[in-house]
């Protein structure tokens, strides 16, 4: 009879040891099965004659794309446009081999409309440091709106969101691809 109940015992004992680790194993699957977050950054450049350079962060979020910029060497206590740029080339000297602002909308072509590569303006404080962050609802991550192998221009000047034409953000003083980190 005694071995029967020890027999029981170890059973039992077994089955605990087996669920115990399968609950481990589980929980440590749920990070592979949660959705992962789609982020990409870009490693700015001074362009010639300049001295700014940074990082800028992209995260998609469910309200647009989670814009976060770290930038240095800017003229102290200056305004600058941040813009996503049709092309992935940062090659030519001045940053113009990067194209026009990006915008994936027909809505480039209303006066006033504003383009979905423009970022905002960011400002950079009395040591030449900007650093923060904007959402652009317009641009993703994937899709027709993705800014994936763009590249990132960091302007002379702020943008007249409301100027249409939108230009006039001067030349631009950092320039970076747009990669999946």
């Amino acid at each position: 009879m005694r071995k029967r109940n020890d027999g029981r015992a170890m059973q039992a004992f077994i089955t605990l040891i087996v669920m115990a680790a399968s609950g481990v194993l589980l929980a440590g699957c749920t990070s592979f099965l949660r959705p992962q977050e789609k982020r990409a950054v870009a490693q700015l450049q001074p362009t010639l004659g300049n001295q700014a350079r940074g990082t800028v962060t992209f995260i998609e979020r469910s309200d647009g794309v989670q814009v976060t910029y770290n930038l240095t060497g800017l003229p102290p206590s200056s305004d600058h446009a941040l813009q996503v740029h049709e092309r992935g080339d940062c090659n030519a000297a001045d940053g113009s081999s990067a194209g026009a602002v990006f915008s994936p909308g027909a809505d480039r072509l209303r006066s006033g409309a504003r383009v979905e590569g423009d970022l905002g303006n960011i400002h950079a404080d009395s040591t030449g440091v900007a650093a923060g962050f904007v959402v652009a609802p317009d641009v993703s991550l994937d899709g027709v709106r993705s800014v994936l192998q763009r590249s990132v221009l960091l302007h002379h000047d702020a943008t007249d969101p409301y100027a249409y034409p939108q230009h006039g953000a001067g030349p631009a003083i950092a320039c970076g691809l747009i990669r999946t980190q």
